[in-house]
């Protein structure tokens, strides 16, 4: 049976890549509406109603909005804005975070897509924790850089188009000064953290790529981090652990690195005598820190095949 599909909020940077990713596909049916019915609520609430599955690329009040306009307990919705990223009821769309979050996310109603930096952040916390590497009770920063494909249309055009109302010919710039950004809690959450992480996330002219780095001063053995990285993942296709053969013999890592994938690379790179580390993953914003992640968890909670429309 094909299970339909309504992406609402499809006409966004987000949206775009998910259609992308679903196009062609003859186990899934997308319901589209045109642009006179697309901010019709009565053609919306339809839409909603209407599919197996939603996935809400909106800003956070709107998503809520159209998780109230459902009131069927067949469609199962899949958010990729921060509304739900904490919220009771809701599971978590990491499938790879916990060795039960997979067949959590398949078998749930309500999952809410994860962030873009707290994806690369708590795929390399996570497991230290779990494993006891890493107190929770740690202060940690998160230094982070993203394409500017992440801030949505506004910032794209800021960075694309001269004539736009804030353009800028900026290489790289910093934001969220006053430390409050709402992946914050997010992070803290998901990673089982007493305490919230100092988040210093910047921009830079690529449209899509991402870096995110967890400096350690005070490190565990490195051989301990990779070992507790590499079992956390071992199996799941999306999601590499370089070897410490590869990370030590690397002398820079890009943001561009697997820009265009839904992949995620994670690196452990460290001074031996100095007992410092950097823990890295890299990854592509709109891939598995947004659409991809989306696709997976709608393949995985339609029972198909976790990587079908992925790109790898």
């Amino acid at each position: 049976m094909t299970a339909s599909v309504f992406i609402d909020g499809g006409a966004g940077t987000t949206g775009l890549e998910i259609a992308e990713r679903l196009a062609g596909r003859n186990d899934l049916r997308l319901i589209r509406l045109d642009e006179a019915r697309r901010k019709d609520p009565a053609a919306r609430r339809e839409a909603l109603n209407d599919a197996d599955a939603v996935i809400l690329c909106l800003p956070d009040a709107a998503a809520r909005e159209a998780v109230a306009l459902i009131d069927n307990p067949r469609t199962r919705v899949i958010d990729a804005s921060t509304a739900h990223r904490v919220a009771d009821g809701w599971t978590y769309g990491f499938p790879e975070l916990e060795p039960d979050a997979a067949e959590r996310v398949a078998a749930a109603t309500r999952v809410s897509n994860p962030g873009c930096y707290p994806t690369g952040f708590l795929a390399l916390v996570r497991p230290l924790v779990r494993a006891g590497l890493l107190d929770p009770a740690t202060p940690l920063t998160v230094n982070a850089t993203s394409g500017y494909s992440g801030g949505g249309k506004a910032m794209i055009a800021a960075f694309e188009d001269a004539q736009a109302p804030d353009a800028t010919d900026t290489a790289f710039r910093l934001y969220a000064l006053g430390l409050g950004h709402k992946h914050v809690s997010e992070m803290q959450r998901h990673a089982g953290l007493d305490r919230p992480p100092l988040f210093a996330p910047a921009v830079a002219r690529t449209y899509r790529g991402m870096i995110v780095e967890v400096p350690l001063p005070d490190a565990p053995p490195l051989a301990e981090i990779r070992t507790a990285l590499a079992n956390a993942y071992a199996g799941r296709p999306l999601v590499r652990v370089a070897s410490a053969e590869e990370a030590d013999a690397m002398g820079l890592v890009t943001i561009e690195r697997l820009a265009g994938t839904d992949a995620l690379e994670l690196f452990a790179f460290g001074n031996h005598g100095a007992g410092q580390a950097r823990l890295v993953a890299v990854l592509d914003n709109l891939g598995k820190g947004a659409a991809g992640a989306a696709v997976q968890n709608l393949n995985l909670m339609l029972g198909l095949d976790e990587l079908s429309g992925l790109k790898l």
